[in-house]
């Protein structure tokens, strides 16, 4: 949960949230494409964290909404991931290597025909996150979101270079 955490302590510096509020940030940062947040662990998060002490309940009940905010013990754990996070490389992990690893299993149409439809949903993706660029300033996210987007782009780039590569070499009998 260390990601959600992060987010959700991130999301709270500028002021006390409740659940939906602190989701609907996190949505309008595309939180969920670049941090896989499942949304549903939001609310337990918050509840976890007020009970560690990191949260501080602030009101409670009205509309059934609970609003939070940051104790100072949640404000140093939240820098102390965050910069844990900058300096630390952890691997990224991808099903889609757990399924490189297979492709032996394959016969070769079966290869052939994912990998091309592999490379069809890579440049689907491109397309769709370079449209999102810049988008995500009017409904207020800061700027800098828009470098997770061309994180991403790089990222998606590099496999579908990978995807066509392997595609020639699984024509040509060289793999797997």
């Amino acid at each position: 949960m260390s990601s959600t955490r992060v987010l959700i302590l991130g999301t709270l510096l500028d002021g006390p949230l409740n659940g939906y509020q602190v989701r609907r940030q996190l949505e309008m940062m595309g939180a969920d494409f670049w941090a896989n947040v499942a949304y549903g662990s939001i609310y337990h998060g918050l509840g976890k964290m007020a009970d560690e002490g990191l949260l501080d309940i602030v009101e409670s009940g009205k509309g059934g909404k609970t609003v939070y905010a940051l104790t100072e013990d949640g404000r140093y754990e939240f820098y102390r991931l965050l910069m844990t996070y900058w300096v630390e490389i952890k691997p990224i992990v991808d099903p889609f290597q757990v399924a490189m690893t297979f492709m032996d299993r394959l016969d070769k149409p079966s290869l052939l025909g994912a990998l091309r439809g592999r490379l069809e949903q890579l440049k689907m993706s491109i397309a769709m996150t370079e449209r999102a660029l810049g988008g995500k300033q009017r409904y207020g996210a800061p700027r800098h979101i828009d470098e997770n987007l061309k994180l991403n782009i790089g990222m998606l780039q590099s496999q579908l270079a990978w995807c066509e590569q392997a595609l020639k070499k699984v024509e040509d009998d060289e793999l797997p």
